[in-house]
C-alpha cells in the first residue's frame, strides 16, 4: 500500500472512530485533572448501579434507595457525564470542558437529583409544587432536552419538544387534535416531580435492568469476547462461498446478544468483515449493507434486544422469559435468511471463499462438528440435572458447592484454552489473509461463554429478575477480567509475567467500567426524554386522537391500517437510538394497532402488537437518509452512504415482513404451540419460507429465476408463514357463543391459554367502547379464580354479564377493560382440520419450481 493510500486509510478510521466515540460515549478527550473526574464520575455511576442490583444493600442495611431515589440518582450522573463529554456543537473545543459547559453539567445534575435531595420533602406536598420545584422543574427540562440534542441528535429533542407545544397548547391546536392545554405548574409537576413523566417506568427500567446488562456486554468486549466471538466466525465459516458475508452475519448475531448499539456493532466488526467482503468480489455497497443488516438485526437478537426486552416486560405486564421465548424465533428466522441471501449472492456473482490455514476432510469437520454438539448437548444435561439433585439433596450448602464446581469449570476452561495457541486476526487490508484454524480458535476462548452461560441461568432456570441475573453475571465478569490473564500465564509457564498481567487485567476492568457507563449517557437522556412524550399522552390522551387519525385515514381497511402504523413508526424511529426509539412507537402506535385491530376483528397478544411497532421502529436504522449505522458501514467500505442504505434496506426486507406474519400468525411468537410436532412444525416451516422469500426477493433459487417462478416462490411463501388464511375460507376459525358461559369456558381452558371476549360499554373519558380482547389465563383452576388473576371480577344481572372491578396494573388493565364495561361476546375455536395440512399443496409447488429449474441448471452446465 503506498503512503498516501495509507494516509486516506488512517483518515477513514479517524473519521470512523470519531463517529462511534461522537454517538456513543461522547466526542470530547479532556485531559488532566478533567479527564480523570470525568472517568471517576463514570465509574462511580457503575459501582453504584451494581450496589443497587446487589442484595448487598438490604443485607448490611445502609445505602437503601428506593426506586424513585435511584432514578434520580441516574438521571443526574447520565446528564453531568453528558454535558462533559459531549460537546455542543462540532466546532467546539475536544481537549477541555467549557466553564458553560460545567455550569450546565452542575445544574443538571442538580435538577435531576432534586427528587433524592429533597425527596422527604417532596412527598409531603404531592401535586402542591412550590415556586422552587417549578423553577428547578423547568431547568430540569430545559437542560435535559440539551443534553439529549448533544447526545442522540436534534431528532429526539424536537420530537419532545413538539410533545411539550402539545401539552401545553392544546387549545390552540386543530380541532381535530385539540385538548384544554395544561398550565405550567400542572405540566412541570406531572414531568418532572412525578413518575408519570421524565421519572417514569422507562428510566425506572434503564435504572434497573439496562445499566447492568449494558455493562455486562462492555465488560465481555474488554475482556476480549469480541474479538473471540469474530475470529470463531471466520474459522467456522470464511473458508465458505462468501465466506466473510456469511463470517459477519454470525459474528454480528454473537455480539449483537450483548450489544445495545446498532453503530458499535457496525464497527466492532465490520471493521474486519467488510474489507475482507470487498476483497473476495462483494461490491462496496453490497458489503457495507450486509454488515448494517446483521448488526441491525442484533436489536432484534434476545436476550438484550437492544435493551428494549426489559421494556416491553413493564409495558406488556408478561414475565421477562416469555418476552425471550417470543421474541427468539422471528430474530433467528431472520439471521438464517440474511445468511442465505449473502450466500445467494456470492453464487449470482461467483465469489468463492477464503484460504483456510489447514487442511481437513468435509468427513473429519462433520464428525467435529456432530462430537462437538453431542458433547455440550450431554454436558448441559449433566449440569441441568447434576445441580437440581444436589438443590434437593444438600439444600443447605447448595450455593456454596454450585459456586465451587463454577469456578472449578472455568479454570479447566482456561486451563483447556491455555494449551492452544494464541491466534490473531491477519490485517484484512495485507496481501494475504488466511483464516485461523477452527479448533484452536474455538476452543481459546469458551470460558467467555461461561458467563453468558450463568447470565441465561440465572434468568431461565433460577427465574431472578433480570437485574439480579445481569448483577452476578457481570460479578462473575469482574472475577473473570481479573484473574484470566494471570492464572493462564501460570498455566503456560510464565509466572514471572503474572504480576504485570495482573496490572492488565484491572486496568481492562476499570476501562470496561467506564465504557459501559460512557455507554449509558445516551440511553439514560433518551429514556428521560422518552418520558416527556410517554408523560403528554397519559396527561392529554393523544393516544385516542393518533387511533382516530389512523381509523379515518385507513378508512377502516385493517391491512392499510397497519401498512400505516408500519410507515409511521418508521418515521418516528428515524435518528433514535434503539430504546427511545421502542418507549416512541410503542407509546403512540401499539394502542392504534390494538384498538383499531379490536374493532376489525383482530385480537392479537400485545406482545405482537408491540414487537410489530419495534421492527419498524428499528428499520429506521438502515434507512436513508437518517440510517447512522448505513453511514458508519460506508465509511468503511468506501462507499456511498444514500446507495448502502438503500442496499441495506433491500435486504432487511426479510425482517419488514416478519411483523405482517406474525400479527395473523402468532404461532411465529411460539405463542400457541401445543406440542413438540406442532413446536418443529412451526420452527421447520417459517425458516423454509424465510429462505423462499429470500430466494424470491433474490431473483435467485437454483439458477436465475423467471418472474412467474418468483411469483409462485412468494405464493409457497405465504401459505408456509400463514397457513389459516386459506383455511378460514373454507372453515371459519371460531364460533360464537352466549356471554352467560364465561365461567364454564373460562375454567375449561388449558394454563396459560387465551379467552376471546368482546366488550362494550363507556369509558372513563366519556367515549363509547366496543371492541375484542385475548385475556391471557393463566394456570387451571376455577374461572372466577383464573379471570381474577387476570385482574378481572365480572357479576352477572340479569341476563348481561358486566365488569364490576378491574385490577390496577393487571392484564386486563392494560388491555382497556374498564369497570361497568358488558361482556357481549364470547368466541371459542371450532372444530376444524390442522392448517399445516396446507403445508403439503405448497410443498408439492415447491417441489415442481425446484425440478423446472434443476432441469434449466443441467442444461447450463450442458452448455
Amino acid at each position: 500500500m503506498s503512503k498516501k493510500a495509507e494516509q486516506a486509510a488512517q483518515l477513514d478510521s479517524d473519521k470512523i472512530k470519531e463517529l462511534v466515540s461522537e454517538n456513543d460515549t461522547g466526542g470530547r478527550n479532556p485531559t488532566g485533572f478533567v479527564a480523570q473526574l470525568v472517568l471517576g464520575v463514570a465509574l462511580f455511576w457503575a459501582i453504584f448501579q451494581l450496589w443497587y442490583a446487589s442484595p448487598l444493600p438490604y443485607t448490611f442495611g445502609v445505602l437503601v434507595f428506593n426506586a424513585t431515589e435511584a432514578r434520580s440518582i441516574h438521571l443526574a450522573l447520565a446528564i453531568f457525564l453528558a454535558f462533559t463529554a459531549y460537546p455542543a456543537f462540532k466546532r467546539s473545543p475536544r481537549q477541555y470542558v467549557p466553564v458553560i459547559d460545567w455550569i450546565f453539567a452542575l445544574a443538571g445534575a442538580f435538577c435531576a437529583g432534586y427528587i433524592f435531595l429533597f425527596y422527604a420533602q417532596l412527598s409531603t406536598r404531592p401535586g402542591q409544587p412550590t415556586t422552587v420545584d417549578l423553577v428547578v422543574a423547568v431547568v430540569g427540562i430545559v437542560l435535559l432536552l440539551e443534553s439529549t440534542r448533544r447526545v442522540l441528535g436534534p431528532p429526539m429533542t424536537v420530537v419532545a419538544l413538539l410533545f411539550l407545544v402539545y401539552m401545553f397548547g392544546g387549545q390552540y391546536m386543530p380541532e381535530m387534535i385539540a385538548h384544554k392545554g395544561a398550565s405550567l405548574a400542572k405540566g412541570m409537576n406531572h414531568m418532572w416531580l412525578t413518575t408519570e413523566g421524565v421519572f417514569g417506568i422507562a428510566l425506572g427500567v434503564s435504572t434497573s435492568f439496562i445499566f447492568l446488562f449494558v455493562l455486562f456486554g462492555s465488560l465481555l468486549d474488554k475482556a476480549g469476547a469480541g474479538n473471540y466471538f469474530i475470529k470463531s466466525a471466520f474459522a467456522l465459516l470464511g473458508h465458505m462461498r462468501g465466506g466473510p458475508a456469511k463470517a459477519a452475519v454470525v459474528s454480528s448475531a454473537a455480539t449483537g446478544i450483548i450489544s445495545g448499539s446498532s453503530i458499535a456493532n457496525v464497527v466492532t466488526t465490520g471493521t474486519f468483515t467488510i474489507p475482507l467482503m470487498k476483497r473476495v468480489g462483494y461490491r462496496p455497497d453490497q458489503a457495507g449493507a450486509v454488515e448494517v443488516s446483521s448488526s441491525v438485526n442484533g436489536q432484534i437478537m434476545p436476550p438484550v434486544m437492544g435493551a428494549a426486552a426489559f421494556l416491553m416486560v413493564e409495558y406488556v405486564g408478561i414475565p421477562y422469559t416469555e418476552v425471550i421465548k417470543n421474541a427468539f424465533l422471528p430474530a433467528i428466522i431472520s439471521y438464517i435468511a440474511l445468511f442465505y441471501i449473502v450466500h445467494l449472492e456470492a453464487l449470482k456473482a461467483n465469489i468463492s471463499g477464503l484460504p483456510r490455514r489447514g487442511h481437513s476432510t468435509f468427513v473429519q469437520r462433520l464428525l467435529a462438528f456432530a462430537f462437538t454438539v453431542l458433547g455440550l448437548i450431554v454436558f448441559s444435561g449433566v449440569v441441568y440435572y447434576g445441580i437440581g439433585w444436589i438443590k434437593v439433596v444438600l439444600p443447605n450448602v447448595a450455593s456454596l458447592i454450585i459456586g465451587v464446581l463454577l469456578m472449578a469449570t472455568y479454570l479447566a476452561l482456561l486451563w483447556y484454552g491455555s494449551r492452544q495457541p494464541v491466534l490473531e486476526l491477519d490485517d484484512p487490508d495485507a496481501p494475504v489473509f488466511e483464516l485461523p484454524e477452527a479448533g484452536p480458535t474455538l476452543k481459546s476462548g469458551l470460558h467467555y461463554l461461561l458467563s453468558v452461560v450463568v447470565l441465561i441461568w440465572c434468568l431461565m432456570v433460577e427465574q431472578l429478575s433480570p437485574g439480579l441475573s445481569a448483577f452476578w453475571a457481570t460479578m462473575f465478569m469482574v472475577m473473570i477480567m481479573v484473574t484470566q490473564r494471570p492464572v493462564t500465564a501460570w498455566m503456560r509457564g510464565q509466572s514471572g509475567e503474572m504480576g504485570a498481567a495482573m496490572k492488565i487485567g484491572f486496568h481492562d476492568l476499570m476501562d470496561g467500567m467506564v465504557a459501559g457507563a460512557r455507554n449509558m449517557i445516551g440511553i439514560g437522556v433518551a429514556t428521560a426524554a422518552a418520558g416527556i412524550i410517554v408523560g403528554t399522552v397519559s396527561l392529554t390522551g393523544i393516544g385516542l386522537v393518533m387511533t382516530e387519525l389512523v381509523e379515518m385515514v385507513s378508512g377502516g381497511n385493517l391491512i392499510l391500517m397497519l401498512v400505516l402504523v408500519a410507515f409511521i413508526s418508521l418515521i418516528l424511529g428515524m435518528g433514535l437510538p434503539t430504546t427511545a426509539n421502542y418507549i416512541v412507537v410503542s407509546t403512540l402506535m401499539a394502542p392504534v394497532v390494538v384498538e383499531l385491530g379490536a374493532q376489525n376483528g383482530l385480537l392479537v397478544p400485545l406482545i405482537a402488537v408491540h414487537m410489530f411497532v419495534f421492527y419498524f421502529g428499528l428499520m429506521a436504522d438502515v434507512t436513508p437518509p437518517v440510517g447512522l449505522a448505513s453511514f458508519a458501514a460506508a465509511a468503511i467500505a468506501r462507499a456511498d452512504p444514500i446507495k448502502t442504505g438503500i442496499t441495506a434496506f433491500y435486504y432487511s426486507m426479510r425482517t419488514a415482513i416478519l411483523p405482517f406474519l406474525f400479527i395473523f400468525n402468532t404461532e411465529l411468537l411460539l405463542i400457541g404451540i401445543k406440542s413438540p410436532i406442532h413446536l418443529i412444525f412451526t420452527v421447520v416451516s417459517a425458516t423454509v419460507a424465510m429462505l423462499l422469500f429470500a430466494a424470491a426477493t433474490q431473483g435467485y433459487f437454483l439458477v436465475r429465476s423467471k418472474w412467474y417462478e418468483n411469483v409462485l416462490l412468494l405464493l409457497v411463501t405465504f401459505t408456509l408463514f400463514r397457513p389459516g388464511f386459506w383455511l378460514d375460507m373454507i372453515y371459519p376459525q371460531f364460533k360464537e357463543i352466549a356471554p352467560t358461559e364465561l365461567m364454564q369456558i373460562a375454567e375449561s381452558k388449558p394454563a396459560d391459554e387465551r379467552l376471546r371476549i368482546y366488550v362494550e360499554g363507556e369509558s372513563l373519558e366519556g367515549k363509547t367502547v366496543s371492541k375484542g380482547v385475548l385475556l391471557p389465563l393463566g394456570k387451571p383452576g376455577p374461572g372466577a379464580q383464573r379471570l381474577k388473576e387476570a385482574g378481572l371480577t365480572v357479576m352477572a344481572f340479569g341476563g348481561d354479564i358486566t365488569v364490576a372491578a378491574v385490577r390496577f396494573g393487571s392484564a386486563a388493565e392494560k388491555m382497556g377493560l374498564e369497570q361497568s364495561f358488558k361482556i357481549v361476546g364470547l368466541e371459542v375455536p371450532t372444530d376444524r382440520p390442522d392448517k399445516e395440512w396446507l403445508f403439503i399443496p405448497a410443498i408439492l409447488l415447491l417441489a415442481g419450481i425446484i425440478a423446472i429449474q434443476r432441469r434449466r441448471l443441467q442444461v447450463a452446465k450442458a452448455s
